[in-house]
């Protein structure tokens, strides 16, 4: 499958179906130069799963994974067998992350079609960020991505690489998530388009004020849907919900949720990636030290109490950031009926 740029039409992007054979002595196809009678071309948009974001209006509570590539191929090997019991769940879609400055993009796509093969019912989205990427890389990613299927980005900013404090674009890139977001609107509009919202406010910020500014922004750019950071007090995602709806925020604010099930998780502050850890939830898990499996059932009975209020109070979605593994988030979906558990 290759995709290319109909240039009969209004410009938009095709997909074409099939494989390249030069054994054909056949007039190429004068989109994409690829031989006709073994080459079907078929607009993009019909060919691309049910738009991501068209789902949140099914008035159902939309169930999602987040994944990250693995470094090795044994690695992948679990992490399929993981996807094979978070499909259980029956998820509207999986997302995949990618490395710090871009370095595991090709792992990413890959992840996605081996997720597609294994599950082909389930539409997928990458996440794109601006770190090292002109617009040229950008072009080229997308246009991978789609072609094997990807529905949609999770379009971010992105952290600065490794060993730097401030994040610089490089020639010909971007320098903010909004920009990113109204390149991948403007070029690729059949493409769902998430963003990042922080319900505890970015670490860049000035201020909580600033940060909403900036995540309006990125909504007025063409965002579809806010998957919102970790966070483990719900009272939190509700005021940022509150602030989003003031700021004139219409997109479903989807929150996103980081079950704990092992003490090496919690840092020594009681914080889990700079989000406050509630002390019934640590003193918790403190009182199963030695025991692996007690910390595991104390830590996914306190996320199902969490993601059940959430439900509870109206949120479109749940996305679970499972750091490739399936059993805590399986439980917490089978406790609450959420998607349909096999």
């Amino acid at each position: 499958m290759h995709i290319a740029q109909d240039m009969h039409g209004k410009g938009a992007i095709i997909a074409c179906v099939g494989s390249r054979d030069h054994r054909f002595d056949t007039p190429a196809c004068s989109v994409c130069m690829y031989i006709p009678t073994i080459c079907t071309v078929v607009p993009m948009a019909e060919r691309l799963p049910v738009q991501i974001s068209q789902q949140y209006q099914q008035h159902q509570v939309i169930v999602s994974f987040e994944l990250f590539p693995p470094k090795t191929e044994k690695g992948m090997e679990v992490l399929l067998s993981h996807v094979a019991e978070l499909a259980q769940c029956k998820p509207d879609f999986i997302t995949c992350t990618y490395g710090a400055g871009g370095s595991t993009q090709g792992r990413t796509l890959d992840v996605l079609d081996r997720v597609r093969t294994l599950e082909p019912t389930i539409p997928v989205a990458s996440h794109l960020t601006c770190v090292g990427a002109t617009r040229d890389d950008l072009h080229t990613y997308i246009q991978q991505a789609i072609a094997q299927g990807v529905s949609a980005v999770v379009a971010l900013r992105g952290d600065p690489p490794q060993g730097e404090t401030e994040f610089k674009p490089v020639a010909g890139g971007m320098a903010y998530g909004n920009e990113l977001v109204a390149f991948v609107k403007e070029h690729y509009p059949t493409l769902g388009i998430l963003v990042g919202g922080y319900p505890e406010v970015h670490p860049e910020a000035v201020s909580a004020a600033t940060d909403m500014d900036f995540l309006k922004q990125k909504v007025d750019a063409g965002a579809d849907v806010v998957l919102t950071q970790l966070f483990y007090d719900n009272d939190v995602f509700f005021r940022f919900r509150d602030r989003c709806v003031t700021a004139g925020i219409t997109v479903p604010i989807v929150p996103g949720v980081l079950p704990i099930t092992q003490i090496a998780q919690i840092k020594a502050d009681r914080t889990m990636f700079g989000s406050q850890l509630p002390d019934v939830l640590v003193d918790r898990m403190l009182s199963y030290e030695h025991d692996v499996e007690g910390q595991f059932a104390a830590g996914v009975y306190q996320a199902t109490r969490q993601v059940e209020d959430l439900v509870d109070n109206g949120v479109p979605g749940v996305h679970f950031y499972v750091l490739n593994r399936s059993r805590a988030a399986f439980h917490i979906c089978h406790a609450l009926a959420l998607g349909q558990v096999n």
